[in-house]
């Protein structure tokens, strides 16, 4: 009796596995389901076999029964092969039925690649049918007269299906239309012009095509707010005399230090010849003495030539004029 006690556990636990593994691999629920929505599925083929293929029968057929029953028909193969390609599956079912119902004709290979290059395919969908909105943060640019003007514009683009691989993103409508406002401004001769007519700048750039090659088209460019900035031409007229100022001021002190450089050399040139006019007044002396000792020159000779000296001396003093006296000295 309690051999066949235990046979019979055996034989209960053996059947509980036998029906985990079974549901496992054959969700009969999910089956059922997908009969009673109008898809066919085959259990060993198609249950077992993404079971093995390690995909989520799940998510593969209720993404089929949503695109049937929106009237899209979506081969389940291709679903297989999208998901273990790194796909989401569900957004792309998604997308494929608002952009059904909204004309676009998106098919699935498009929507597929779509999503296969990192773009979220439904939130493109929906801005396909909504445009969005992209503010620019503040574009600083000086117009011809010296004055900055600072400027937010808001673009207004619709994604575009055909060109969502490869094509480029927001940043580069972002840049486009920054360059366009800055050369928009730069044009202009007069910072009033663009306060009076800030229209100007949004039909310039948006008449420049800058959608070309992004991912998007651009319905259009308002400029949001328009502000005044500094006097950049002042500031450049400031800072340029300022240099100027500098290299004048420079050049002066460069030709003050060689005016005293040259100063000095000359002073230090008459020091030289002083030097040698005393060294001359010294070697009189013993001219004098050496005639005297040689007999080239006797007495008579030198009191006539201190006599002519003499002269010489009282005639410089006369020639020179008296100085003027004070009234004080004049009584």
């Amino acid at each position: 009796m309690e051999a066949l006690t235990g046979l019979s556990l055996v034989v209960i636990f053996a059947i509980v596995i036998f029906l985990f593994v079974f549901l496992y691999f054959v969700p009969i629920g999910l089956f059922i389901t997908a009969f009673f929505s109008g898809v066919r599925l085959k259990i060993l083929s198609d249950l077992v076999g993404m079971r093995l293929r390690k995909v989520p029968p799940v998510i593969i057929v209720r993404s089929i029964i949503t695109a049937t029953k929106a009237g899209i028909k979506v081969e389940l193969a291709k679903l297989e092969a999208h998901y273990l390609a790194g796909g989401n599956v569900i957004k792309v079912i998604n997308a494929l039925i608002s952009a059904d119902k909204a004309n676009l004709g998106l098919t699935f290979e498009r929507a597929t690649a779509i999503d296969l290059a990192g773009r979220d395919v439904l939130e493109a969908v929906k801005m396909s049918v909504i445009p969005k909105v992209i503010e620019t943060p503040v574009v600083a640019a000086v117009a011809k007269d010296g004055i900055q003007l600072k400027a937010i514009a808001r673009i207004t683009v619709r994604a575009n299906i055909d060109r969502l691989v490869g094509g480029a993103g927001e940043a580069t409508i972002l840049a486009r239309v920054g360059e366009g406002i800055v050369s928009t401004i730069g044009s202009s001769d007069s910072h009033k012009k663009v306060l009076e007519n800030p229209d100007t700048i949004s039909k310039s750039v948006l008449a420049k095509g800058l959608d070309s090659g992004t991912a998007f088209e651009i319905l259009s460019i308002d400029i949001a707010d328009v502000d005044i900035g500094q006097n950049i031409g002042a500031i450049l007229q400031t800072d340029q005399a300022e240099a100027d100022l500098k290299v004048a001021r420079a050049k002066a002190e460069e030709r003050r230090a060689a005016a005293v450089a040259l100063e000095q050399e000359m002073i230090a040139e008459v020091a030289k010849q002083r030097a040698k006019v005393i060294e001359a007044e010294a070697e009189v002396p013993r001219a004098i003495a050496e005639a005297f000792r040689s007999g080239n020159l006797g007495v008579m000779d030198y009191y006539k030539l201190k006599n002519i000296q003499a002269d010489t001396e009282m005639r410089d003093a006369i020639s020179k004029p008296e100085p003027k006296k004070g009234k004080d000295q004049n009584g």
